[in-house]
This record gives C-alpha cells, structure tokens and sequence, in this order.
C-alpha cells in the first residue's frame, strides 16, 4: 500500500559514535543534502542496541528504525558489537515479519567516519522506502489497535526471545552474506517457528483476551490468523491453565 507525496516517516536512529555518527556530522558539515526525518541517538558501539529499544521505538509510533555502525572487522572494541548489531537486526526483522510488517522498516548500515556522502545517500535511501512503504501499520493493512497489541504481544516476550537467541541463535561469522544465508535457513526458520512464533501467537491471543473474553472465531478475526491455528493455541493454553472457556457464552477469557 503506497502513501501519498505528503507523508513523512518518522524515523529514529541509533549511530555509532565512533564511525556512523561522525560520518553523520561530517555529512553535515559538508553540506550534503538528505531529508530530515530521521532523529538520532548516539550509541557507544551498535552491538548495544538492544532489541526491545527497537521494538519501543516502533510500538511509539516511528515508521522506520535505522542502524548505522561501523565496517565489520573494525569495530572499536574487543567484542566486535557490530557483529551483534548484526545477528539483532535478522532477528527482529523476523519477529517484524511474524505479526504482518514489513521487516524493511528496520535497516543496519555500516558508515565509517569519513563516509558523510554514503551517511546522506543511506538516509535518502531509506526515507523514500519508507514514504513507498507508508506509516507504520497503515502500510501493512494493520488498524493501529491491532498493531499496538501485536507490538505490546512481543514485548511480554522480549525475556524469552533474548534467552533463545543467547542459547540457540548467536552466530559468528566473518561476512554479512553467511549471517543472510543463516537466517533465512530452513533450520532456523523450522526452530523459530517451534520456539518463537508459536508463543508470540499465544502472547497475540493473552493481549487481546486482557480487555474482554471472545470466540475463536473472533479472536481468528481480530488478529489476522487461521481459525484452526488459533483453536491448537486456545486448546494448548487452556491446557496449561492460561485461559478459560466460557460454555454459556461460548468465548474465552483469561483464566
């Protein structure tokens, strides 16, 4: 769904101060030109951007999150963080994916300090995506009720999520096409569906459940899903006590 000529993203971005964010400020001061949507905050390395600080700046209502760090192999520090900056980004696209947005609105790039024409061509870059991609939920098809609690579903969960990727999915590898080839995998995509995208459907279904008990029916409606998968998850959860059937009015609630 296009937006129109009048639409401008609201964008945040976290840069490295070593690299992206004084390649940003020799942008600036060369007087290249790039639109001004983008609002930053300075991090000591991009391997410190936490998943849920992007997840926060999306659930706020930013149309677009951008990345920038250095070249991987020269990070500032021994922990290489870019590198992690890395593995964050696949992962959250996919959490993005999973509740129906689109995944391009989070973006990493690598700038080093004397990069300040590629800062502005980036920044440039990703705006006009982002006005093709329109506001945030809108874009997708997602009423912004809907969108809030998808956003709010993966947020209860951000504790579980860190402990899998700490456990199963940190990788390291040398270039940016193995980590590509890694998340796009068949085994990951199979363990991701078994350990995340199952409960992030359950966490759907206990936000939404939070304001007023409903049929299978319209919690299938309200969220987006398949009637059939919604009834495994209902009759899992009520298994394990997480809610309760109603026989009179025929809906769930919490239990």
């Amino acid at each position: 769904m296009g937006a129109g000529h009048d639409f401008k993203p609201r964008i945040l971005g976290f840069l490295c101060n070593w690299c992206s964010y004084a390649g940003a400020d020799l942008c600036g001061v060369s007087r290249h030109q790039y639109p001004a949507n983008l609002r930053v905050i300075r991090v000591m390395c991009s391997g410190r951007v936490d998943l849920e600080f992007v997840l926060r700046a999306f659930a706020n209502g930013k149309d677009g999150v951008f990345v920038g760090g250095c070249w991987l192999g020269e990070c500032h520090y021994n922990t290489e963080g870019n590198y992690d900056a890395l593995s964050m980004m696949h992962l959250v696209k996919k959490l993005l994916e999973c509740v129906g947005l689109n995944p391009d609105r989070l973006r990493l790039e690598s700038v080093s300090a004397s990069e300040g024409f590629r800062y502005g061509e980036v920044v440039t870059d990703f705006t006009t995506k982002l006005k093709d991609m329109g506001p945030i939920g809108t874009g997708e098809g997602i009423e912004q009720k809907a969108l809030k609690l998808k956003l709010e579903a993966i947020r209860k969960l951000i504790p579980y999520i860190k402990l899998v990727e700490r456990e199963k999915l940190r990788v390291r590898f040398k270039d940016k096409s193995e980590y590509e080839a890694f998340f796009a995998s068949d085994e990951l995509n199979s363990l991701f569906n078994d350990m995340i995208a199952d409960k992030l459907a359950i966490s759907q279904i206990m936000v939404l459940l939070q304001d007023q008990a409903l049929s299978s029916g319209e919690i299938a409606d309200s969220l987006g899903m398949n009637s059939t998968e919604v009834s495994k998850h209902l009759n899992n959860s009520a298994r394990k006590r997480l809610v309760r059937f109603d026989e009179s009015q025929k809906r769930y609630a919490l239990a």
